[in-house]
């Protein structure tokens, strides 16, 4: 399939940072014809029965913990797709712990992200590696665990295919395609998004401590050693891409993670920064 995406890549001059080709597939393809498709096992449908969502689902109760910038709550935004360029950082988790990083777009209870995480509960290891997710009303799913997301690439900013309203995940300056969310998954996403966030989130359980998020410090503005998103952009209705300046940022527990929103750094064009991390309350480090 292919999207129509012609003007999007006109007018944006903004990628995902090409670090995160590191965590797909090793840097490496598929054979011409192919798309890379896991094989589930009996195990992987155990793990994923245990796998929290990274938002509750019934919107009762917030099991994950944010540090995020997030674009203003106005029900009449009309968001085709948004880009970020993201820091990559391996925080220590244990058990069902997870931490990561997320670009998320949400209108009601639809939502879609892509980042990079640590979650030995969805992995089975401590590795950083890339995620996808969607959730679509009461279901939710993480990368291709369950029907939902259509892979065709095998080599990722998310937006909207403006003419068959698929929400398509690119990767890099060259917007290779990914794969997509086909628009009838969906209810509120089936027309434009009203909230975008880029940051980080962590979770553990009540009963543990939380884990460290990002490079384990607060954003304190020491450029080298602080986790960041770079490059926010969000797209129209009308599939240009544009900087968003109207941004708030928001800590659920700013004395375990904090979060610093910086619309322009040094004045830089398109260097719309989010600083984010924290030591959470592990107590290994």
């Amino acid at each position: 399939m292919k999207p129509t995406l012609h003007k999007l890549k006109q007018n944006s001059g903004t990628s995902t940072t090409s670090g995160l080709s590191t965590i797909w597939l090793n840097g490496e393809g598929c054979p011409v014809g192919t798309v890379p498709i896991k094989r589930i096992d009996k195990e992987d449908l155990i793990r994923q029965r245990h796998i929290p969502p990274p938002e509750d689902i019934t919107f009762d109760v917030q099991l994950a913990v944010v540090a995020i910038a997030r674009t203003q709550n106005d029900p009449n935004n009309k968001f085709g797709g948004a880009t970020m360029a993201a820091s990559l950082r391996n925080p220590h988790v244990e058990g069902q712990q997870h931490s990561a990083c997320r670009l998320k777009i949400q209108k009601g209870s639809d939502i879609v992200q892509v980042g990079w995480r640590v979650d030995p509960t969805l992995y089975r290891d401590t590795k950083t590696r890339l995620f996808i997710y969607f959730q679509a009303g009461n279901i939710h799913c993480f990368n291709i665990l369950c029907p939902g997301f259509v892979l065709v690439n095998t080599k990722i900013p998310i937006d909207k295919d403006l003419v068959s309203g698929n929400w398509w995940l690119l990767l890099e300056e060259n917007y290779t395609q990914i794969g997509f969310w086909p628009q009838r998954i969906f209810t509120d996403l089936k027309s434009f998004a009203t909230n975008v966030e880029w940051g980080g989130v962590v979770y553990s359980s009540s009963s543990v401590p939380g884990p460290p998020m990002g490079s384990r410090l607060f954003s304190i503005g020491n450029k080298g050693h602080e986790t960041y998103c770079r490059k926010i952009t969000v797209i129209n209705d009308k599939g240009e891409t544009i900087d968003e300046d109207k941004t708030t940022a928001y800590a659920d527990n700013p004395n375990l993670y904090k979060v610093v929103d910086i619309p322009h750094w040094q004045a830089i064009k398109r260097q719309h920064f989010v600083l984010y991390g924290g030591p959470g309350e592990n107590r290994q480090v």
